[in-house]
């Protein structure tokens, strides 16, 4: 997920309830950081969700 930042990726899980994301950042020595995690409503992730997930990346200390 490049769209919110270097190093941020999304784990996908469907189920019989639906379809989730998680997206994280896993490239920092001291963990990792997850931005945001939701259920999908459609097929398109909405400008909320990345917006939330780009904003929490930009407050990760560097």
């Amino acid at each position: 997920m490049s769209s919110i930042g270097a190093g941020v990726c999304e784990i996908r899980i469907r189920d019989e309830q639906g379809a989730f994301r998680v997206i994280y950042l896993a490239t920092r020595p001291e963990g990792i950081y997850v931005l945001h995690a939701f259920q999908k409503k459609t097929r398109r992730t909405s400008e909320r969700d990345l917006r939330l997930a780009t904003e929490r990346f930009k407050s990760i200390p560097r």
